[in-house]
């Protein structure tokens, strides 16, 4: 194990383990606020407004993150309308193209995981809120949407670490993320090994960090039931 050349190499994969870090972190910030209205529109009654997001969670849970990616970013491309539209700043860009595709990825996940804590939420709880008045707009932002969101900490906590692990994928549109940033050591100084492994134990300081964090935010919104 060359040590040196890992310690050479740590500002370099430092900067692009930033890059990750705002990936996954502005994704998920965008993917939760597209989550919130599937889900609820998935938990709907309705079955016309049941079924409608089901479309984009079905695409973006059943084909791979690698082939969603190449999809927008490379496959957009070929098209004469993507290119002169006002859209094309977005697909052109590969930071952008992953944010958007990491964004809608991450969202479809989340809002099944609400979907189903919304759906569990106690009838009682709910009935409580009609009894003394509530409107549904104000009986879903008050005890529903609450209630789910505590509910569903531990799986969207697991989202976002498997989130930040898929982010790796973001090199193979040419961006230089942790993954990238190492795969261009390795093509200068051949050293695999030492590399991969120094990505490795930073991709688990990362999944470490946000744990601690993770499971601070949950005991902090759960301590009612202490």
């Amino acid at each position: 194990m060359n040590w040196e050349e890992i310690f050479i190499a740590l500002p370099k994969l430092w900067d692009g383990a930033l890059v990750t870090m705002e990936l996954v972190l502005i994704s998920c910030l965008i993917g939760f606020v597209i989550a919130v209205p599937v889900a609820l529109m998935r938990a709907s009654n309705n079955w016309w407004v049941s079924n409608v997001p089901l479309i984009y969670t079905f695409f973006f849970r059943g084909t791979p993150l690698l082939v969603q990616l190449f999809l927008f970013y490379y496959g957009a491309a070929q098209f004469d309308a993507v290119r002169d539209s006002m859209f094309w700043p977005i697909f052109k860009e590969a930071y952008v193209c992953a944010l958007v595709v990491f964004a809608l990825n991450t969202g479809a996940y989340t809002a099944e995981i609400f979907r189903g804590a919304i759906q569990t939420v106690p009838h009682g709880e709910i009935e409580a809120g009609i009894a003394i008045g509530m409107t549904k707009p104000t009986l879903y932002r008050r005890i529903v949407l609450p209630r789910a969101i505590r509910m569903a900490l531990p799986a969207y906590g697991n989202e976002i670490i498997l989130m930040l692990k898929s982010s790796a994928l973001a090199y193979t549109i040419t961006l230089l993320d942790l993954t990238g940033v190492t795969r261009t050591i390795i093509a200068r100084n051949y050293l695999a090994i030492e590399m991969y492994f120094a990505a490795g134990v930073i991709y688990l300081l990362l999944t470490f960090v946000f744990i601690q964090v993770w499971m601070r935010i949950e005991k902090r919104l759960m301590r009612f039931q202490a």
